[in-house]
């Protein structure tokens, strides 16, 4: 902190998964002109894979996060495909791809119902002992249920493939390891009409809310980046395969189909001293001009198409918001809601693939190279696991970039802008502590599952006079 200066600290932020704070640096004129957001735990998972066999690397990798272990799984998965040198089965690569749109779509569900729509129903000033689900369930009981019905559609998927809703080890180096049956494809397509229509009632319910915070939409996040995120090789949506796109803040096309297992080309990650989430930026622009976003934002502002109906008429109504790319990320969460049209509708065609019952659903082979990478489409963004092995096939390197890390950058400019406009003086407020947090909760970094049932938020921020004296403090248990 400069000298004759005050600092705020969120101190913690429960709202990912792990550990963090946010600080909140202001001049003596009691504006803020600086703010971090800092990410205080080490987990270590790339060290701690090293001389484990490959071939357990997607169950391993699958517990490193409770919300989105499927696409870990599947990232991890494809980098042993790469170690295999093997070409999976058609009918293997379509149930990967079912796999992760259910889990896009609960994940997706989990974000918006539980975490933003206590500020999107009530505003951000409202009092923070209403702002959870139960304050949702009590004025608008069907968002509420719906939330839970969609979530629960989504789970229902994965657990109906993989054996289980959460850490399921289905999918495996060369495919998956069972079939789809046909009384679960049946059980899935008879709940996907139910699951439409409540993401098609959804969106129009949050478009219906957006005029009510103009002002936020303005500062949230609402700056030039690059996006980045992949794509079809017609520049078509999707979450499981595919090359790199990149767009500036104009819409314009900087570079595309950039292959995933060169990543290391045009993605850089740099640490800072204050927090152990690393820094990714685009190369070629160098740190920290190289900032770019990820995730639904990103996804909807570098694909041309999403590729089905219903999710190809929102998405021109999507970039009707601005003439370049949609850049405030506020409106992550209208993209969420479209990618969940996209995921219902895509579930349909998938399942209906006359192909998809297959028993053929796995190579087997022994390593055939000793590096492999793999890419997909996590619900926050885009996910690379690369591994290197020794002739025994055992783990002897790991790096893995992961969404949140990619955004991080992002998010805090947004955390600075979002402070900038509405933290001021010596006095705070919930709605300050409120817009701070809701910002962050835009991108989605991963959070808890515990923390995100309840909506609550344990933290103290205290504000300082530049002789350390407490001025204000706001404290929610």
């Amino acid at each position: 902190m400069k000298q004759g200066s005050s600092t705020i600290v969120i101190d913690p932020v429960t709202r990912i998964e792990g550990h963090s704070k946010i600080t909140l640096h202001l001049n003596e004129d009691g504006r803020v002109e600086e703010a971090r957001f800092h990410v205080t735990q080490f987990r270590g998972f790339e060290k701690l894979c090293e001389g484990r066999p490959f071939y357990e690397m997607p169950s391993l990798m699958a517990r490193i996060c409770g919300i989105c272990p499927v696409s870990h799984l599947i990232a991890s998965a494809k980098a042993c495909d790469q170690l295999l040198a093997v070409r999976i089965p058609p009918t293997a690569d379509k149930l990967r791809r079912i796999f992760g749109l259910a889990q896009v779509t609960q994940s997706h569900a989990l974000s918006l119902f539980h975490l933003s729509s206590p500020d999107l129903l009530f505003g951000m000033d409202a009092d923070p002992a209403t702002t959870n689900i139960f304050g949702v369930a009590e004025k608008n009981p069907e968002l509420a249920l719906d939330g839970i019905r969609l979530r629960q559609f989504g789970q229902k998927i994965i657990e109906r493939l993989g054996g289980k809703r959460i850490h399921p080890a289905w999918v495996v180096p060369g495919g998956v390891s069972e079939p789809l049956t046909e009384a679960n494809r049946d059980a899935i397509l008879f709940a996907l009409p139910d699951a439409l229509a409540i993401a098609e009632r959804t969106l129009e319910w949050f478009k219906s809310t957006t005029e009510r915070f103009r002002e936020e939409i303005s500062v949230f996040g609402n700056f030039p980046t690059l996006f980045m995120g992949i794509v079809k090789k017609d520049n078509g949506l999707t979450f499981y395969d595919g090359n790199l796109r990149v767009v500036d803040a104009s819409g314009h096309i900087v570079a595309q189909q950039l292959d995933p297992a060169q990543y290391e080309s045009y993605i850089g990650e740099k640490v800072e001293p204050w927090s152990y989430l690393k820094s990714a930026y685009y190369k070629p622009k160098g740190f920290p001009d190289g900032i770019y976003r990820v995730g639904p934002l990103a996804r909807l502002n570098v694909a041309d198409r999403c590729g089905t109906p219903r999710a190809d008429q929102e998405l021109a109504e999507f970039h009707e918001l601005q003439r370049t790319a949609v850049l405030s990320s506020f409106h992550y969460h209208h993209a969420r809601l479209i990618e969940i049209l996209y995921c219902i509708e895509r579930l349909e065609q998938l399942l209906n693939d006359p192909e998809i019952l297959s028993k053929h659903v796995r190579a087997v082979a022994r390593p055939n190279a000793l590096e492999g990478v793999g890419a997909a489409e996590a619900p926050r963004g885009t996910l690379f696991h690369h591994y290197k092995i020794d002739e025994q096939g055992l783990i002897r390197w790991v790096n893995l970039i992961i969404a949140t890390g990619q955004n991080n950058l992002a998010m805090n400019r947004s955390v600075l802008q979002v402070a900038k406009h509405y933290v001021h003086g010596n006095r705070l407020t919930p709605g300050m502590l409120n817009r701070v947090e809701a910002v962050i909760r835009c991108y989605d970094p991963c959070l808890s599952c515990s923390t995100h049932a309840f909506g609550e938020m344990p933290l103290r921020i205290l504000l300082l006079s530049p002789a350390g004296e407490v001025l204000d403090e706001v404290a929610r248990a």
